[in-house]
């Protein structure tokens, strides 16, 4: 946009002559004009300097041009020949250099003349190198170097032909940059070779001029474009000189010569903010002086507020909220363009602080009294007056202004949020030093208060983080972004509780709504909105609200953080799930380290028909890691199903002993496999007339071996469960260390199928005094405690009788019911039962012994009918017997190979001669008591080997030395 950047002033008004050329110097204009003459004019309101205050200025001298008319004060007849071409003021040397008819150099300010080239008669242009001294002419299709000498002279240095007349030129370092025909090139100033650089085009001719920095502003095309736009237009037609000055620019057009004055920055910025381009604004701002800085600063951000509502009235959010960024602005004030957004009550945070300092116009008086007014923002409410305010809202409350509002809060937040996480490590780390916490709940991030209430926090920091994080909140909400307002409430925040929960309840954003629960740690708030959810969910007619369906998996996905911190919790609520999720609840108490003793009591006491599910699992998982009281639990709840099962069939006349159903299988597996339970206690608790497996499981488990195998065999009518049990019986007595007192089982099976009479009047009498009679109803699981003295009387005397049954003395009772006259019938018309013992003799005779097996049997046992039994066992015996032979015979010959080594180690004799001597002492041997080490070579004196192992305290027995004493055999 085109501003006022430079102010026209005529300097020099009616020159006599026509002006060719023009230079500044101490304040000075320098005018040569078509007369050959030089005219010095200066202004009015200065005085001619002194030397002194002219070198001062000299420094300083294009600063100083004023804007007004400046008065002729000399004037320098015939001062050139001709017309001058081309003049140069060389500011360090304080020198004059004009081109006329050929270059001159003339001493300033008294203009003496200090040398003139004759050798650059008709040159056209030429470069001066200040810092060197070097001056390069262009004359018809030469190039010269010259330099100057003592201050005085310039000696020639080099001559160059060129492939045409040279248009423009300028020292480019060492070398120098040459605009011929239409083309640059550069040339060498040592010798004077040339390289092509590129063309200038078809339109204009080369132009080189040189720049501060130091490089070269070579002309191509002569056309503004982006990213050079046009600032202004100056209205003078005809110039024909320029003449840059630093700031400012000199234009010569007939008799007149114009300057073009720099606008102050500030009056720049003021004229672009009112016009609106504050692009260009906001870039002179960094043209101010460093020691404006504060005058930067505010105008840099009443500027950036300005542009910001110019945009978010425009349209353009993004943008208009970038600049209220770029002023570090308030987020209140930003804020205040929506107003559909609530947000929190503040106390800590003022007025003041909500609106920028850049707005103060003191800070633009220092640069124009009236700009100031021009600069100040309008409030938010009076930027933008429409009849139609429902609309305006509506626009401010778009999804693209929204969008825009979450990047811009986003962008704010991690410094905000920061300084607020600092304050309260801050308040922590002083309250711990002095011993009293200062710090509540409150302060802390993602728990702001607990209450309905609003929270207070006085802070300022954290204030703002409270009113981003809410407001952050509301505009991801209303732009439809879930999946980001989770993500903000499960890191810390500073949302306010009772405008985020009416807000998300308003709008049906349960999961958000969860989240903020959770994030404040209203569990119970949380969980009862779930299960809510979930109930209409599953509801025949749904909440159309529902934006989603909640299943009972979340609630369990909820629950499983909290089993470590709340766990009673955890069991109030998983009630709601545990029936149509039994499972995945069961398994959350487990893999909650819940503890399975709290499990079981909550259970029990609320949802009693899913405390043998558990504890099934639990059993499933870790046998060992269940306590004995759960393992009796179980298998109580277990018994009292099966007994109130048992009533009914009874009562039913249906009973019948073999009739299983899943829930007696269930406790026979957990009767035989649960490692801990009370079986005396259960065993009271069952009818003695019936459920006689789980009798003979129970007697088992004491110990009871006889009355368990008899009530397989003469209650149960099953010998294969009976021979199951000696089995299982006799493995755990393999694995056991010793003692092992169970080995012999099957020699009471076995006892108990050739005694029937005797085993079953043993059943009846023990089974009385264990298992007094009860009433069998529906008792609930309580733990049977027993005096354990008579007890322990009992289950000694029941195993002294089984000792007595199967010991190998006794022959006279352990002898069968049949035994007598060769009758195999008992008195009261019971028969042994012969067949199964021989089946059993035959199926483990490798388990049975047999000498007392057979004393066992009946006298009259046929021998044919015990083959299958004594058969392999003879082979066995005889085969065993074999073996240990062949084993001691290979014994015995190790043994001797043993000796017949040990005689050969022994066997080698040492000779002894006149020659031999003691290894200790040098001494002969001769009929002295010797020692013979083991190496058979090393001799020494029994003496001298005495003495040496009293010194050293070791006394060397065995194999480490042998004695040879005097008489011993010695070869000679």
């Amino acid at each position: 946009m085109v501003h006022s950047a430079y102010d026209s002033v005529e300097l020099v008004r009616g020159c006599p002559a026509k002006i060719e050329v023009a230079g500044v110097h101490n304040l000075k204009l320098l005018v040569g004009c078509s007369d050959g003459s030089l005219r010095i004019y200066g202004s009015e309101s200065i005085t001619s300097p002194s030397p002194a205050e002219s070198s001062e200025r000299s420094a300083a001298y294009e600063q100083e041009i004023r804007r007004e008319p400046y008065v002729l004060e000399r004037t320098v007849s015939g001062f050139w020949k001709r017309a001058p071409v081309a003049m140069e003021v060389c500011r360090s040397r304080d020198l004059l250099l004009s081109l006329s008819e050929w270059i001159a150099f003339h001493r300033l300010p008294n203009l003496e003349t200090l040398a003139a080239i004759g050798k650059t008669k008709g040159a056209n242009v030429y470069s001066w190198d200040d810092r060197r001294g070097f001056l390069c002419v262009g004359r018809q299709k030469k190039v010269g170097i010259y330099r100057l000498d003592g201050g005085r002279e310039f000696v020639e240095v080099k001559e160059f032909g060129v492939p045409d007349v040279v248009k423009s030129m300028a020292w480019c370092g060492e070398n120098i940059c040459l605009g011929i025909r239409r083309e640059y090139m550069i040339m060498n100033s040592a010798t004077g070779a040339l390289s092509e650089v590129f063309p200038s085009g078809r339109v204009a001719p080369p132009l080189v001029i040189p720049i501060a920095s130091g490089d070269l502003l070579l002309g191509k095309v002569r056309s503004l474009r982006s990213p050079y736009p046009l600032v202004q237009t100056v209205g003078l037609r005809d110039v024909h000189v320029l003449l840059q000055c630093n700031g400012c620019v000199i234009a010569a057009l007939g008799n007149s010569l114009y300057g073009l004055l720099p606008v102050p920055i500030g009056a720049q910025i003021v004229q672009l903010t009112a016009s609106g381009d504050f692009e260009e604004a906001l870039a002179l701002c960094k043209l101010l002086p460093p020691e404006d800085s504060t005058l930067r600063a505010a105008k840099e951000g009443s500027i950036h507020i300005r542009y910001g509502h110019y945009l978010f009235d425009n349209g353009n959010y993004e943008e208009a909220l970038e600049q209220f960024l770029a002023s570090q602005v308030d987020i209140t004030y930003a804020l205040s363009l929506y107003p559909s957004i609530i947000l929190p009550k503040t106390t800590a945070i003022g007025e003041l602080d909500r609106l920028p300092d850049a707005t103060d116009a003191s800070y633009l008086s220092r640069v124009s009294s009236d700009a100031s007014d021009e600069m100040e923002p309008s409030s938010p409410s009076h930027l933008v007056e429409s009849d139609d305010t429902s609309m305006l809202e509506a626009k401010k409350m778009s999804h693209n202004a929204l969008m825009a509002l979450v990047k811009y809060l986003q962008k704010k937040r991690f410094g905000i949020i920061e300084r607020a996480t600092a304050e309260v490590t801050e308040e922590v780390v002083l309250g711990a030093v002095q011993d009293s916490p200062t710090t509540s709940s409150s302060r802390k991030p993602k728990i702001l208060g607990k209450s309905r209430g609003p929270s207070h926090i006085s802070s300022v920091a954290r204030e703002r983080a409270c009113i981003l994080d809410t407001t952050l909140l509301q505009a991801l909400v209303h732009t439809g972004q879930s999946a980001g307002a989770l993500e903000l409430l499960k890191g810390p925040n500073y949302c306010d509780l009772k405008i985020c929960e009416e807000f998300l309840l308003q709008r049906n954003y349960h999961t958000v709504l969860l989240e903020l629960y959770k994030c404040n740690e209203m569990h119970r708030d949380a969980l009862s909105l779930l299960i809510r959810l979930v109930e209409e969910s599953n509801s025949s007619s749904p909440n159309p609200e529902l934006t989603q369906k909640f299943t009972p998996d979340m609630i369990i996905e909820y629950l499983k953080p909290l089993c470590g911190s709340d766990p009673i919790l955890v069991l109030e609520f998983s009630m709601h799930v545990l029936e149509s999720c039994p499972a995945q609840t069961i398994e959350l108490f487990l893999s909650g380290n819940i503890q399975a003793d709290l499990v079981n009591s909550y259970l029990k006491q609320h949802a009693p028909n899913m405390q043998s599910k558990y504890l099934e699992l639990m059993l499933s998982m870790s046998n060992a890691g269940v306590s004995e009281n759960l393992q009796n639990e179980l298998v109580q709840i277990y018994l009292s199903e099966v007994l109130d099962w048992f009533k009914d069939l009874k009562d039913q006349h249906k009973w019948d002993e073999k009739t299983f159903c899943p829930k007696r299988k269930k406790l026979l597996s957990a009767l035989e496999n649960v490692s801990e339970y009370n079986a005396e206690g259960l065993l009271k608790r069952l009818p003695p007339d019936a459920l006689y497996e789980e009798h003979a499981v129970l007697l088992g488990r004491m110990n009871q071996h006889h009355l368990s195998l008899s009530l397989y065999v003469h209650k149960l009518h099953l010998p294969e469960l009976a021979l199951s049990y000696c089995d299982r019986v006799y493995e755990a007595e393999l694995n056991r260390p010793s003692p092992r007192t169970n080995l012999n089982i099957y020699l009471t099976l076995l006892q108990i199928y050739l005694n029937p009479r005797s085993s079953t009047k043993q059943l009846e009498q023990k089974t009385s005094n264990l298992v007094p009679s009860q009433s069998h109803g529906n008792q609930k699981v309580a733990s049977v405690k027993s005096k354990a003295g008579r007890l322990s009387k009992k289950i000694a005397a029941i195993e002294l009788a089984d000792k007595i049954h199967i010991s190998p003395s006794s022959t006279d009772s352990g002898r069968s019911d049949g035994d007598g006259d060769g009758d195999e019938v008992v008195e009261d018309g019971d028969p042994i039962m012969l067949n199964n013992a021989l089946d059993l003799l035959s199926q483990r005779w490798d388990r049975i012994n047999g000498a007392q097996a057979l004393r066992l049997l009946p006298r009259k046992t046929k021998l044919q009918n015990l083959l299958p039994f004594l058969e392999p066992l003879l082979k066995k015996s005889s085969e065993g017997r074999r073996n240990y032979s062949v084993i001691r015979n290979l014994r015995y010959s190790e043994n001797l190979q043993v000796k017949e080594e040990l005689h050969k180690q022994r066997r080698p004799g040492v000779k002894i001669d006149s020659d031999s001597t003691c290894s200790l002492c040098r001494k002969r041997i001769g009929n002295s008591v010797f020692v013979v080490y083991p190496n058979r070579k090393t001799l020494v004196h029994f003496v001298c080997f005495r003495d040496s192992q009293s010194i050293s305290g070791i006394l060397v027995y065995g194999d480490e030395c042998s004695l040879a004493l005097k008489g011993s055999r010695i070869e000679m």
